[in-house]
């Protein structure tokens, strides 16, 4: 379900300024030497950063976790768009992967997978598969991931890609994201890929004690807020708006 953009007109009237369109951790299917793609991949590192230097008064840091950015600058993003836009795989921009929904702007990955703070070992709970890209992200960091996708075919091809490229501590599974997935649950952090008209309350249940939130709040018409949240104990969480954001609605029953 993963389709979102970095909501550049607030932002860029917030402040003032003009962001750029156009060491390492071992990954699954990274690059090896010789990758054609490396150049490219270098490039759209540094998009991100000068995207994050622009909005660190939104995101309260000047710089991104150099182990989200080497992680990000190893992961094969052309791996995960569709053969007719994979020349773009890595533009800082979403991209169109069928059923109406895209793979996400790298500099939004970036910085949802930065707020939760990951660290190696934890249970995450990602909601909306999509392209597999951001699962991909979550378990290069050494994280076990669980994944929900609605839309069967994205999650089927999303599933089988991550498979074939030895992402051996993802999970994914068909359903519906505002539930969550109790079985596994608590997790250290979840992570939601679409907007949602409110926090989904099965999902603030199923995060452990000093766990993390990342989720879109608001509708298709209004704007939407990057919300993160934590939970301080089992009675209190506490939240923060991050910067405003355009994501597809989580769809289902709900």
């Amino acid at each position: 379900m993963s389709g979102f953009v970095f909501y550049r007109n607030l932002i860029l009237s917030a402040v003032g300024a003009l962001l750029a369109t156009a060491s390492f951790i071992q990954v699954p299917g990274s690059a090896v030497a010789g990758d054609s793609y490396q150049v490219q991949r270098k490039n759209m590192i540094r998009l991100i950063e000068s995207d994050v230097r622009a909005t660190s008064a939104y995101l309260k840091r000047a710089a991104l976790d150099e182990r989200v950015l080497d992680v990000m600058n190893r992961v094969p993003r052309h791996e995960f768009v569709p053969a007719d836009v994979v020349d773009q795989a890595y533009r800082n921009r979403p991209l169109p992967i069928g059923h109406g929904q895209t793979i996400s702007q790298p500099y939004i990955v970036a910085i949802m997978t930065d707020l939760l703070e990951l660290e190696p070992g934890q249970k995450v709970l990602e909601i909306g598969t999509g392209s597999g890209y951001q699962a991909a992200i979550l378990a290069a960091l050494d994280t076990r991931v669980w994944s929900i996708e609605i839309i069967e075919a994205l999650g089927q091809r999303a599933q089988a890609l991550l498979q074939r490229l030895g992402y051996e501590n993802v999970e994914t599974r068909i359903g519906d994201g505002y539930y969550g997935w109790n079985e596994q649950a608590p997790f250290d952090a979840i992570i939601v890929t679409a907007a949602a008209s409110h926090i989904p309350p099965p999902l603030v249940k199923q995060l452990a004690v000093g766990g993390k939130m990342i989720i879109p709040v608001g509708s298709r018409f209004s704007t939407q807020e990057l919300i993160l949240i934590t939970r301080i104990n089992q009675e209190e969480v506490v939240t923060r708006q991050v910067l405003p954001v355009r994501f597809v609605p989580l769809t289902g029953s709900h």
